[in-house]
């Protein structure tokens, strides 16, 4: 105990050490997410609102390889935390040499069976027909930069519990820069439309996957050994377990994304709007939304090596005190991005295509202020199912994680959609933001309780 207690993540001050930790990975998040809304942008000014539909219909894509990224990364990073805070060295190399195998072999099996099903994956996504060509161009470059995209998540989760996550912050600000720079040259120099989006996308994944590899040879605190590659039962087990929350989290925003384009697609032909300005401003405002959603995922995944260490370590005032400095400052990022949302929804859609869209710009005012309704909220559960994954109940992180997308969101969604079309679609997600909020602060008053119980802390 001695020992643990002379590490920096049992002694220096919460607030520093979330601000070490979630800046970088906040920062990370944001950039890898900034790859869409350039492509969005550039492809919005370059091809119009039919282009911008189209990388709407791949993004589910890039939210599937992320999933299994984290289920890899978070669910390794969370075990290694907890080795190290007991002083199990040789497991926490162990845990990285199995997940490193195992994301190898993710990366290039979703890549061969994505190529297998392209088109039925597309229409499944919600493409119409007139977007099908273009989200077909699209998402076959696209493809072959996922699997270093993953690596650039999962490295992130890893290289943040090895004590350096402004390591990977670099990595993803280099990526994005070469893309920033990439995007206009293909789309309006070469006139390469979305192909030239998703080639500038690659190339920029390309460089960031490569830099964070290169990461292995500068662990401070894990040692990676090539026998450790060879994959073990137990330890992959225990890397899904602790990583199965990240990964049913993304797999339902996947579910949500696509149920939505569904539903954009079929009622939006019922309106003025038309279905492609539906898809297009849903899927501008999905991009957006990923930027707030980082922040969230920025503090919420800071906390898992601090929590991760001290829980092991026996210290749980630190675990508590923790969490509650979690919430504050999540509870702080809410408020910011309603505000944004319910204020600025026309200028926020209109970075997307030029000022005469009226159609697209009216419909982006209604998307943006419905869904948004509640983000005020939305932070507080995100915190706590990071909470119980970094102290290793996987199952209550689970419960949080799932029950926004998919016990309330996509039921309320199918639901209010077939009695008030669009804005009953959209107005499903404030309702499942209160409901989640509303769950989590159960399970946490209910997890604190039993540890006040056990006189694990005195307040």
């Amino acid at each position: 105990m001695d020992e643990n207690i002379k590490n920096p993540l049992a002694t220096e001050n919460i607030s520093k050490l979330l601000l070490k930790f979630s800046v970088p990975t906040m920062f990370t998040l944001m950039v890898s997410y900034l790859y869409n809304i350039v492509d969005q942008i550039f492809v919005g000014k370059g091809v119009g609102i039919i282009g911008i539909a189209a990388t709407n219909i791949s993004f589910p894509f890039t939210i599937v390889c992320n999933s299994f990224a984290l289920l890899i990364g978070d669910g390794c990073a969370a075990n290694i935390s907890l080795c190290l805070g007991r002083k199990e060295q040789k497991q926490a190399n162990a845990y990285f040499g199995n997940a490193f195998s195992i994301l190898i072999l993710f990366g290039i099996l979703i890549v061969i069976l994505s190529y297998i099903f392209l088109e039925k994956l597309l229409l499944i996504c919600g493409a119409t027909q007139s977007i099908l060509p273009f989200a077909k161009d699209y998402t076959t470059i696209i493809l072959l930069g996922l699997p270093f995209m993953m690596f650039n998540v999962s490295f992130t989760a890893i290289i943040r519990c090895d004590g350096n996550p402004k390591y990977s912050m670099k990595a993803m600000l280099i990526g994005a820069v070469i893309n920033i720079i990439l995007d206009p040259i293909f789309i309006f120099i070469l006139d390469m439309g979305v192909k030239g989006a998703a080639i500038a996308t690659i190339l920029g994944q390309f460089v960031s996957g490569m830099i964070c590899i290169c990461y292995i040879f500068k662990f401070q605190n894990i040692t990676f050994e090539k026998q450790n590659m060879i994959l073990k039962p137990s330890t992959s087990i225990s890397i899904f377990l602790l990583g199965i929350p990240s990964f049913m989290t993304q797999i339902a925003t996947a579910c949500v994304q696509i149920v939505m384009n569904n539903m954009m697609r079929y009622y939006g032909a019922m309106t003025v709007y038309g279905s492609d300005i539906a898809l297009s401003c849903y899927g501008t405002m999905m991009k957006v939304y990923q930027i707030a959603h980082a922040m969230f995922v920025g503090v919420s995944s800071g906390t898992q090596p601090i929590n991760g260490f001290n829980y092991g370590a026996k210290q749980y005032h630190r675990v508590k005190k923790t969490y509650f400095t979690a919430v504050t400052a999540a509870f702080i990022i809410s408020i910011f991005w309603w505000l944004i949302y319910q204020i600025f929804p026309t200028q926020i859609a209109g970075i997307f295509v030029d000022s005469y869209e009226k159609n697209y710009i009216a419909f982006a005012t209604i998307c943006y202020r419905f869904y948004m309704l509640a983000f005020f909220v939305y932070g507080i559960p995100v915190v706590t199912a990071s909470f119980f994954q970094a102290i290793g109940k996987p199952m209550k992180s689970l419960i949080i994680s799932l029950s926004r997308q998919i016990i309330f969101l996509i039921p309320l969604c199918i639901l209010l959609s077939n009695k008030y079309g669009l804005k009953g679609a959209l107005f499903s997600a404030p309702i499942a933001d209160a409901m989640t909020f509303l769950l989590a602060v159960i399970l946490i008053a209910l997890q604190l309780k039993n540890w006040k119980k056990q006189c694990l802390f005195s307040s």
